[in-house]
């Protein structure tokens, strides 16, 4: 499957603890990223990951681009809710894009976990992948 993580500054921690735990799920999947993220999970976990740019210069608009043209399965993004975001009207868009054409969206570690869990399980990825 194709899987895009993406997180805003505060959250790119967690994001790393998550591609670290989750490596061997993830290392069975292409992956994309914005940016930064992408070069900091690459970093910690050697994982192969797509890079597009950093979200406030275009990438999450890249990423939405790719959900529009079915060409990503499974969207990471996690978002600080708390803090203001200069690209917001950017990261609303992809999160609509998401709901647009039913892309999975994980926005914060405990629905991510979730579906890195459901990733891992050929069941669930034979019936989505026939369902699309």
């Amino acid at each position: 499957m194709r899987v895009a993580l993406i997180a805003h500054d505060k959250k790119k921690p967690e994001i790393i603890d998550l591609a670290k735990k989750y490596k061997d799920v993830l290392s069975k999947h292409t992956l994309y990223a914005t940016g930064t993220t992408g070069t900091l999970i690459m970093g910690e976990t050697g994982l192969v990951i797509n890079r597009m740019k950093s979200g406030p210069m275009g990438g999450d608009q890249q990423i939405g681009s790719m959900v529009a043209d079915n060409q990503l399965d499974l969207v990471i993004f996690l978002r600080d809710p708390l803090t203001a975001q200069p690209h917001e009207p950017d990261v609303s868009a992809l999160l609509r894009l998401c709901d647009v054409f039913a892309i999975p969206l994980a926005t914060n570690k405990t629905s991510a976990e979730i579906m890195l869990k459901a990733l891992d399980s050929n069941q669930i990825q034979n019936k989505y992948q026939t369902s699309r």
